[in-house]
């Protein structure tokens, strides 16, 4: 069980209702986007508005607590995994997104060959193909395509 509101007061954010909510919901449905953990957040917290959530959203990935990570395409999602060097393999088709280890180790994409004299502090990488069900599913029906939007 993660202790949100010790991650709260370590961040130095004060500890309410809509904050812990969100954290919540967003341990429960890693890489959720918005409208996914404003709905789990109603259930968790029904008093706590839509706007509410945004803002914790927002107090909580600028104070590191959140990652946000937006694929191409697709909403921007949440995740409480932040501060490591992972990466992310979305589906084309469902878009679901699941992690995935850097394949070799501390963070070599972060030292690009030409780093053109920035200080690089981040990098995104995002892998794209179709999870199994979607793969499955597309080769029991012949000439289906991927989701629109999911290419």
């Amino acid at each position: 069980m993660i202790d949100h509101e010790h991650r709260l007061r370590a961040a130095g954010l004060r500890v309410t209702r809509p904050r812990t909510a969100v954290l919540e919901a967003v341990s429960t449905r890693p890489h959720a986007d918005s409208a996914t953990i404003v709905a789990l957040v109603g259930e968790l917290a029904p008093t706590v508005s839509r706007q509410a959530v945004f803002d914790c959203l927002n107090a909580c990935t600028a104070a590191g607590l959140l990652r946000r990570i937006e694929p191409a395409g697709m909403t921007a999602r949440y995740e409480l995994r932040v501060g490591d060097n992972h990466h992310h393999l979305v589906c084309r088709s469902c878009g679901t997104v699941v992690d995935i280890e850097c394949a070799l180790g501390a963070a070599p994409c972060l030292a690009p060959a030409d780093d053109h004299g920035f200080v690089i502090d981040e990098a995104e990488v995002t892998h794209w193909g179709m999870c199994p069900a979607c793969s499955a599913r597309t080769e029991a029906m012949p000439g289906t395509e991927p989701a629109k939007g999911m290419r």
